[in-house]
């Protein structure tokens, strides 16, 4: 396993199971797959005391890359971090301090990407024929970007060979089987204490190919926020988050050009009390996108960060009502 230094620990999913029901069954044994995988490619830094009804993933930040992997592929390490959300776990670094979990990914999105379907694949990558389960059909899959990504974000292919499929499965049982064990252990343990969970799912996005902001003078757009266009999370949750960053001078825009990944959808069931907001966070506001080095913003970005998470906290516990189950909110 190599490091690329960002400071952490270095080190096949099942079919999606849809429903609301998933989400609020406890568990019930000890799960050895998950306990095996955290501190290897998954870490979750837990509050001294969960006091906030808020979850946060970072699911693209991860950077200590297999070296069998590198070895797989045509490209540098520095070529292959270009698909990284670079440091944003570290930018989200104070919900455990504030009350909330932070769970984080190890491994990097060009390994496995965990903001995916389980099975979203290229044919054209592989061996030998797929299992006719596999979903490559996607817009992902024929932008290169599936759950296995074929290129990375500068558009430069990752793999000299083609793979098995046996190394996929491999990968999901390793990495992302545990990585959704965790998102939805941390959402069940905040059903179960406040009633309700906001699941805040914490990526970046490159400068470059951004929508200008139309409200004002044409200037590119700091943070796009995304909740499937109104079906993931209650209004409370994004209007809330907007009015924070908009406060704190960011510029930010909703649902264009992301709307919100596999995570935001499969988890968001506002009806049933499990709310998920995506946030893209413009890159070149906090680090140099051609040598990856911290900008001197960096530290404030962190800090106007844990502001937007006190008043996203201070909303929800204002409106919790809203925020819980139908059915109990009926009662």
């Amino acid at each position: 396993m190599i490091s690329c230094g960002c400071g952490w620990p270095v080190p096949g999913y099942y079919p999606p199971p849809w429903g609301r029901s998933t989400l609020a069954m406890p568990i019930q044994h000890r799960d050895t797959e998950l306990e095996n995988a955290l501190g290897k490619a998954i870490e979750i830094a837990e509050p001294a005391a969960l006091r906030l009804p808020l979850v946060f993933a970072s699911p693209h930040s991860g950077c200590s890359y297999p070296a069998h992997f590198i070895g797989a592929s045509p490209l540098d390490l520095g070529a292959l971090r270009k698909s990284e959300d670079c440091y944003v776990d570290e930018l989200f670094g104070d919900a455990p301090e504030l009350g909330a979990p932070l769970i984080r990914a190890l491994l990097p999105r060009a390994y496995l990407d965990v903001n995916r379907e389980p099975y979203e694949l290229d044919p054209e990558m592989f061996d030998g024929p797929l299992p006719a389960f596999v979903n490559s059909s996607s817009a992902r899959v024929a932008a290169g970007l599936g759950t296995v990504a074929r290129i990375v974000a500068t558009r430069r292919e990752i793999y000299r060979n083609k793979l098995s499929f046996t190394d996929v499965e491999q990968r999901l049982a390793e990495f992302y089987r545990p990585y959704h064990r965790a998102v939805r252990m941390m959402i069940n343990r905040t059903l179960d204490k406040f009633g309700y969970c906001v699941l805040v799912d914490c990526h970046s996005m490159p400068s470059s190919g951004l929508p200008l902001d139309a409200d004002s003078a044409p200037q590119r757009v700091d943070v796009v926020l995304g909740d499937r266009t109104g079906l993931s999370c209650h209004p409370l949750i994004i209007d809330t988050t907007d009015d924070a960053l908009r406060k704190l001078g960011y510029r930010v825009l909703r649902n264009n050009p992301y709307a919100g990944g596999f995570t935001t959808q499969h988890y968001g069931d506002p009806a049933n009390g499990v709310h998920a907001l995506q946030i893209e966070i413009n890159r070149a506001l906090y680090v140099d996108e051609a040598t990856l080095m911290r900008r001197a913003a960096f530290g404030k970005l962190r800090s106007d960060l844990r502001s937007v998470i006190e008043a996203l906290a201070r909303a929800v516990d204002k409106s919790e009502k809203a925020l819980k189950y139908q059915r109990m909110s009926a009662e």
